[in-house]
């Protein structure tokens, strides 16, 4: 038996059409507003060139019901197919505006040209909903072209935001969802982010606003290989408690700036930005902002086999750490055959570590009872000197990917990522985050991750050199501190004897 479900299909021709007809493509209706009385659904409405507006028997706002699909042509992001008007329409969040379109769940718009020529007009209102909007043309709109809004979560796809009075678009609310490969060209601002919204922002293009990109209140975007040039005025202003994603050591952010008159990127906060893996010109960077490139360090990841287990009770140290801080957790490590030195005996215990070789390691110490399914990245190869490891750590929960399938071997960890790496892969129960007290920069810890760092705390997993209260989550993982936090790890659980050290514990602040 086949479960099907039958899609109504509507046709409209402003031009020929007849809101007596059926709307069958051969006797199609003369207005959108006729299609959208039918209240079957799904729907598809089809939409031949011309202008639907209230000369046309259009009746504003245009209410995009669920599971409906409005279709121009995508081709040519809707040319020539264009819906001009607006009606009153009260925001739960805003209360009255003057908007075009109101997009409900499910519904979508695609491959149309979207105006609304009143003052403080709003091409299309989404709120508290997840549409899809694709191929679309926002210009001339008296204010924005798109505003979200409440829990709203659309994919905002392929369109052209040009021309409008204030925005091409604003994200708003606690608003998420994706803005994906748009243009923004000559609007005064290209895209507006405020309150607590925290969408993901990628591979768009915006050119030749004044300012491309502005985020105000509490907003948290996420900004992805961006071409943010040849604005007026700027590329990404930050304003209020704005924080926004421009990438970290695992996750580079690849967005490019170039040809900005005042600046490249203004953070007119209190709060330092990191940037790694963007194209910035320094001298165009005002306030607060630490510029980070992509790949900060090169180190050989060459590791040699595990030695064999040796019947002696310890082998020699590894060399290049004489009165090195950490040298009695890394001797201890190599006596208990967990760790790896490089084919060249040495241990360099001051590169960074590599996600490889961290993977390696806890696959090594911990050799965890697989929780989940590994799945196969796309990067690691079954030849890759530590896919095997990479596998277990994966199964066990010290480790995962990324959304597309990577993971990644050779980018390096954070402070704060082999914390929580640890705390999760073992289960460690959570404590209260009152002990974070301890931290002299306790503020640079994300919210989080919070309550994985006060169990680490409590624990006394964490080793902080050379200052005990200082954690520096955000800093790059030396190979000597993952080796001293997975060997207070062994201690949390009992399997080893406890270190004394002073870079260990909690330590008043005075």
């Amino acid at each position: 038996m086949v479960n099907s479900t039958l899609v109504v299909t509507l046709y409209i021709n402003p031009m020929t059409g007849n809101d007596t007809n059926t709307g069958s493509r051969l006797s199609p209706f003369k207005s959108l507003s006729r299609a959208l009385k039918i209240t079957k659904i799904p729907t598809i409405i089809h939409l031949e060139p011309g202008t639907y507006s209230a000369a046309n028997g259009e009746v504003f706002p245009l209410i995009i019901p669920e599971e409906t699909t409005v279709m121009g042509n995508e081709a040519n992001k809707g040319a020539g197919i264009v819906i001009s008007g607006s009606g009153e329409y009260e925001s739960p969040s805003f209360g009255i505006q003057n908007i075009t379109l109101l997009l409900l769940d499910d519904a979508s718009l695609l491959g149309v040209t979207v105006t609304n020529p009143s003052a403080k007009g709003t091409g299309i209102w989404i709120e508290s909903a997840a549409p899809t909007l694709a191929n679309n043309t926002l210009r001339d709109c008296g204010r924005e072209g798109v505003f979200t809004t409440g829990t709203a979560k659309p994919e905002i796809l392929d369109n052209i935001f040009v021309q409008n009075t204030a925005s091409g678009l604003v994200i708003a609310g606690h608003s998420q969802g994706k803005v994906l490969r748009n243009l923004f060209e000559r609007n005064p601002l290209g895209l507006a982010i405020s309150d607590f919204a925290t969408p993901t922002i990628a591979n768009n293009k915006l050119s030749e606003n004044r300012t491309a990109i502005a985020l105000s209140r509490n907003a948290q975007p996420v900004l992805r290989q961006n071409l943010i040039t040849k604005n007026t005025q700027g590329g990404l202003l930050v304003n209020g408690n704005a924080i926004p994603d421009l990438g970290n050591t695992q996750d580079s952010a690849d967005n490019i700036f170039s040809d900005n008159n005042e600046f490249d990127l203004y953070n007119a906060t209190k709060q330092k930005l990191i940037s790694v893996g963007n194209d910035l010109n320094p001298s165009l960077v005002k306030g607060l902002a630490e510029l980070i490139p992509a790949n900060p360090v090169a180190v050989s990841t060459n590791l040699s086999e595990a030695p064999a287990p040796s019947p002696s009770p310890k082998l020699p140290a590894p060399v290049q750490i004489d009165a090195h801080w950490a040298e009695p957790f890394i001797q201890a490590l190599v006596s208990m055959d967990l760790t790896h030195r490089f084919a060249d005996g040495s241990y360099q215990p001051d590169q960074p570590m590599t996600r490889a070789q961290y993977a390696s390691l806890v696959a090594i110490a911990f050799n965890p009872f697989p929780k989940i399914s590994a799945p196969d990245f796309t990067d690691v190869s079954k030849d890759f000197w530590a896919y095997s490891a990479i596998q277990v750590a994966a199964s066990g929960g010290f480790v995962g990917g990324f959304s597309d399938r990577t993971f990644r071997p050779n980018q390096h960890v954070q402070r704060l990522q082999v914390i929580v790496s640890l705390v999760n892969g073992l289960g460690l129960a959570a404590v209260d985050s009152d002990i974070l007290e301890v931290y002299s920069d306790r503020h640079t810890i994300p919210d989080y991750a919070r309550k994985a760092v006060a169990t680490a705390t409590q624990q006394k997993i964490i080793v902080n050199y050379p200052d005990p209260q200082l954690l520096a989550p955000l800093r790059l993982a030396t190979r000597a501190e993952v080796a001293a936090m997975v060997y207070q790890a062994l201690v949390a659980i009992g399997r080893t004897s406890a270190i004394k050290s002073f870079y260990v514990g909690l330590h008043s602040r005075s």
